[in-house]
């Protein structure tokens, strides 16, 4: 297996509605991160986008998105209608084949261009399930009854996920909710969708994502303390939600297990984690101790959640710690369809 890191992280200021369109968001970042580490355009060798043309309501509304990558010099490009994460995951494997060596990968969404608490059912079953046009919030509603039910966690134990959420938010410029709470005051606020309080939801924000990755001998050159992808793996669980666990996630266990999160200590994980009681199901589906590993101390999803940049985001924000220097081994987390079905689990160290 070649050696590979996350090089360059940047992201654009999230904002809950923009009157710019998809490609007058991504020309700036692409911009930003070349400009962080001192590369152009020809420097990089594939380019690989994620995003998803239903949340435009227009078809094949991707191929517009290449206009901000130039026309000049020509380029090797794909695209995956995922969150920016998967991108990741194929421009991994691409150069895994030794057919480029450094790639430039973005993940995009402007969550104001229509209700995508509504829009997601398009994720559902074709056949049973989507025409009857659920909304994100009461499919993500009957996983939360079922764990309260079994005593999994409590409403409690979802208000202290918030609390953290938003108190780590204000270190975070790109956040879009912030500040201090007790549980107290948050389960003293009123029920959004039952079981749900506004709080327990995702910040929908418009935002760009941007990440390089580079083989060995680019990434030197690149960055002084790369993030070296010591295992990257994603699994999916039945699209069928009666086939399987709500109050768990077999998916994320699975690709834990298979990228070796508990084989060592993990600093920080970023988690992917919409919805407050995902974080909960998360930690454990992940095997992580809370006691001894910083969790998404960005904040989250929960404080600024850009559809299919949100997920890149966990692993630029992860991989940004070990630049930094504030962690040596962390995890980057990103799901992706109803109540936590696809997960995507990457391991990241200092050291090659």
């Amino acid at each position: 297996m070649r050696d590979v890191a996350v090089v360059a992280f940047a992201q654009v200021p999230n904002e809950a509605a923009t009157m710019k369109t998809p490609v007058e968001m991504i020309v700036p970042i692409i911009s930003q991160v070349l400009d962080s580490v001192g590369a152009q355009r020809k420097d990089i060798d594939f380019w690989c986008h994620g995003s998803c043309d239903y949340m435009t309501g227009q078809p094949f509304s991707f191929v517009a998105a290449v206009d901000a990558l130039g026309a000049w010099p020509p380029i090797v490009e794909s695209h995956v209608e995922m969150d920016g994460a998967w991108a990741l995951y194929e421009a991994w494997i691409k150069i895994q084949t030794g057919e480029c060596d450094t790639a430039l990968v973005f993940g995009n969404g402007k969550s104001s261009a229509g209700d995508m608490n509504r829009a997601m059912a398009l994720q559902l079953d074709p056949y049973t399930v989507a025409p009857l046009w659920p909304d994100q919030r009461s499919i993500e509603g009957l996983a939360v009854r079922m764990c309260l039910e079994q005593g999994i966690f409590s409403e409690r134990d979802m208000a202290e996920v918030v609390a953290r959420a938003r108190k780590n938010a204000m270190r975070n410029p790109y956040a879009l909710v912030s500040g201090e709470h007790t549980a107290d005051e948050l389960l003293s606020a009123p029920k959004f969708a039952d079981p749900f309080r506004e709080h327990d939801c995702p910040t929908m924000a418009d935002g760009v994502t941007a990440v390089i990755i580079a083989a060995s001998g680019a990434a030197e050159k690149w960055c002084d303390r790369p993030a070296w992808i010591k295992a990257i793996e994603h699994r999916i669980d039945s699209q069928n939600l009666g086939n399987r666990s709500l109050t768990s996630s077999a998916s994320a266990t699975a690709a834990a297990r298979a990228a070796g999160v508990s084989n060592d200590k993990v600093d920080v994980a970023e988690l992917h984690a919409p919805f407050s009681h995902h974080e909960l199901i998360l930690t454990k589906a992940l095997g992580l101790d809370p006691a001894k590993t910083q969790i998404t101390p960005s904040g989250g999803a929960l404080v600024a959640n850009p559809l299919m940049a949100a997920g890149l985001t966990r692993l630029g924000e992860a991989a940004t710690r070990i630049h930094n220097g504030t962690a040596d081994r962390v995890v980057g987390h990103a799901t992706q369809g109803p109540c936590l079905q696809q997960n995507l689990v990457c391991v990241m160290e200092a050291s090659a």
